[in-house]
């Protein structure tokens, strides 16, 4: 494929999810692959007045990378930390309605990611084949999540809020 056609499949297959690459460092990253000689520039195309597009394919080395990935992603149960968390340590400086305000503003932002995911996963319905439904629900469900603990960490708030050393010196 060359890079406009690489763009569009990293768009329908989501690779956002899985890569740090965007769309605009593409053509750097692809250059970086071919270096790395995970890909190769197989032939260049033109059409019409068109620039001319360089057409890459996964190399042996590639393929093997692309496996050797994969199979990482499967073994890893790693729970990463959420920064949430650490931000949370750190919030001597805001009152309760401070922090009850950017935590209802986190909760309507997953609520709105979880409904566009919903909606998404609607429109790809007749597409969706085999194991996709289960990294659909899997996104849906660590986003239900996500909500039941905004939920309860907002219901809890008061109590937390009142039990919070005043200072960020300890003794």
């Amino acid at each position: 494929m060359h890079g406009h056609q690489i763009r569009r499949a990293a768009q329908v297959d989501r690779t956002e999810l899985w890569s740090d690459v965007k769309p605009g460092s593409l053509y750097g990253a692809l250059h970086r692959m071919q270096v790395e000689g995970v890909i190769e520039a197989v032939r260049t195309e033109q059409e019409g007045n068109r620039p001319a597009r360089t057409i890459y394919a996964l190399t042996s080395a590639g393929a093997a990378e692309l496996i050797d990935h994969r199979d990482e992603a499967l073994r890893d149960t790693k729970l990463r930390h959420d920064p949430v968390d650490l931000a949370l340590q750190n919030v001597i400086d805001l009152g309760e309605d401070a922090l009850r305000a950017i935590i209802v503003a986190r909760r309507k932002a997953l609520a709105e990611q979880l409904d566009a995911w919903l909606a998404l996963r609607e429109l790809a319905a007749p597409h969706i084949r085999g194991l996709e439904w289960t990294t659909f629900r899997h996104t849906e469900l660590r986003l239900r999540t996500e909500l039941a603990w905004h939920d309860e960490l907002l219901d809890q708030l008061p109590k937390l809020m009142a039990n919070q050393p005043t200072s960020m010196t300890t003794s």
